[in-house]
């Protein structure tokens, strides 16, 4: 068995002070008593010193000589015992797991391994490789960014979460109206109602933005984006948010214009073309063309106004006709004069529908007469109410289906647990065939009250004839007492239910 170096034993043994400072071992070099006591013990010179830890008392004291006795010398330890009794820390006592174990008694001394190993040895073999530790690193980097990236898709995904739910909640009919902005053209302001306009805006809930448009005398609208969408919209900026503008354009016509291009359609009409100018319909595509991506709408006020003029000019023409008086005459003359440039050629109300059913017709373009500037005012409110709820309204008609789900004769009906309303949901079924009303659904189902019986009815039927015709006979009531009448359920519909109850074809044409 391999003894540990005296070397690695002073390193790894800690110094105990259980001795009384007379009873100390000091580490260092020898002096010369001591090295003279332990050469006539037969130390061999150079052998580090070893403290024995005596149990016995102060009166059994020992010299230093005794107790400082080598280890390989087996006269001077017997069974792990000093000759005084005390136990002595051997040099040849095991290593193991870097911890020197002391001279134990053979019960409780630990069993020694097959090799004993320097502390610095097996130090060098705890030690792992340089690779294993670089990759050890790299394994805890990587895992480390990995763990990082985690965390920033986590909260991506909760940002994203998030910007949905806010551009969710800013779609609805409450909260809408709070992100829409109304452009509205200077030229707009400088009128009559521009006052009005913008008070009806500003109780509505909206903002409004005067800039200059495009077309003049008109009113646009444009939506802000939500925080999270602000950054990749390329709508026009509004302070530090986005808008995205919406295609809906009105336009503002004075009367004098819009007569005007009315009377030019007239005439275009009459002789195929017109010298004095461009017509209504010609006009409106040309604005179009402008703003290829808006949808154009025109709005004039106080058209009535003209007509009723245009009556008393008639009304005072006629009657100074009918006196042939030389001065009423003057006077017309005087009073046209007076007007001069103001006066605007005569349209009647049905050349003015013709113009705007054409107008409609050529360039899709509708156009509202408004009585007072008032009332313009409201249609815009209107109007911009009505671009606010429109994309949630979109997205609530959006059921997948190529038919409406929600209406009074073709909609559900709740079916509880205890089987209520099944009636009712197999009338409504009947009611999805054509040319069916709710008085024939109910002659069917007072006959069989589910399609199950419908259907054992045809199996107790021996030919294709008797199946077509069953329900032929049927009578449908109308009305109650004297005044009511009375109807059969006819072929056709008889046929058309058979049809549908019976044909493998998906394809079958039932009308």
């Amino acid at each position: 068995m391999s003894s540990c170096s005296s070397t690695d034993l002073d390193e790894e043994l800690p110094l105990f002070d259980f001795l009384q400072p007379t009873q100390r071992c000091i580490q260092g070099s020898p002096t010369e008593s001591e090295q003279a006591a332990k050469t006539k013990a037969g130390v061999p010179p150079g052998t580090a010193d070893v403290m024995m830890i005596s149990s016995d008392s102060d009166d059994d004291y020992a010299p230093l000589a005794q107790r400082l006795k080598p280890s390989s010398d087996p006269s001077s330890v017997s069974g792990g015992k000093m000759p005084d009794g005390g136990f002595s820390l051997s040099r040849s006592s095991s290593c193991q797991n870097g911890v020197v174990a002391a001279g134990l008694p053979p019960s409780v001394r630990r069993e020694e391994p097959q090799s004993c190993k320097t502390s610095s040895a097996w130090r060098n073999l705890t030690k792992r490789p340089t690779e294993e530790i670089q990759t050890s690193l790299e394994e805890a980097l990587r895992r480390r960014q990995d763990k990082e990236a985690l965390k920033q898709e986590r909260e991506k995904q909760k940002a994203e979460k998030r910007a949905v739910a806010e551009a969710a909640k800013a779609l609805r009919p409450e909260e809408c109206i709070k992100h829409m902005v109304v452009a509205v053209d200077p030229a707009l302001l400088q009128l009559e109602g521009g006052g009005a306009l913008l008070a009806s805006l500003q109780a509505l809930g909206c903002s409004c933005a005067i800039e200059k448009q495009p077309l003049p005398r008109s009113i646009s609208w444009m939506r802000r984006a939500p925080p999270a969408q602000s950054s990749s919209s390329s709508g026009a900026q509004l302070g530090d948010a986005a808008c995205v503008p919406e295609t809906p354009v009105v336009m503002q016509m004075t009367v004098e214009d819009f007569i005007t291009l009315i009377h030019n359609f007239i005439q275009e009409q009459k002789v195929g073309r017109s010298d004095s100018g461009p017509t209504l319909t010609a006009w409106v595509q040309q604005q179009q063309r402008r703003q290829p991506r808006k949808t154009l709408s025109l709005a004039v006020i106080e058209l009535e106004k003209y007509f009723r003029s245009q009556k008393s000019v008639n009304q005072k023409k006629f009657k100074a006709a009918v006196r042939s008086e030389t001065s009423a005459g003057g006077g017309a003359k005087e009073k046209r004069k007076k007007g001069g440039a103001e006066a605007l050629p005569q349209v009647s109300r049905v050349q003015v529908e013709e113009a705007v059913v054409h107008l409609q017709l050529h360039a899709g373009i509708s156009v509202h007469f408004l009585p007072s500037w008032k009332e313009f005012a409201d249609y815009i409110a209107m109007t911009t109410k009505a671009v606010a709820e429109a994309p949630f309204k979109r997205e609530r008609e959006k059921t997948g289906f190529s038919f409406y789900l929600e209406s009074e004769w073709a909609g559900g009906h709740r079916v509880d647990r205890g089987g209520r309303g099944l009636l009712q949901v197999w009338k409504r079924q009947i009611q999805q065939f054509n040319r069916v009303s709710p008085d024939m659904a109910a002659a069917i189902l007072a006959a069989y009250p589910s399609p199950q019986l419908l259907l054992q009815a045809y199996a107790r039927c021996h030919t294709e004839t008797e199946k077509t015709s069953l329900l032929s006979d049927l009578l449908i009531r109308r009305g109650e007492g004297v005044t009511s009448t009375t109807r059969r359920v006819g072929p056709e519909l008889s046929k058309r239910i058979f049809l549908t109850m019976h044909s493998p074809d998906p394809e079958q044409t039932l009308d």
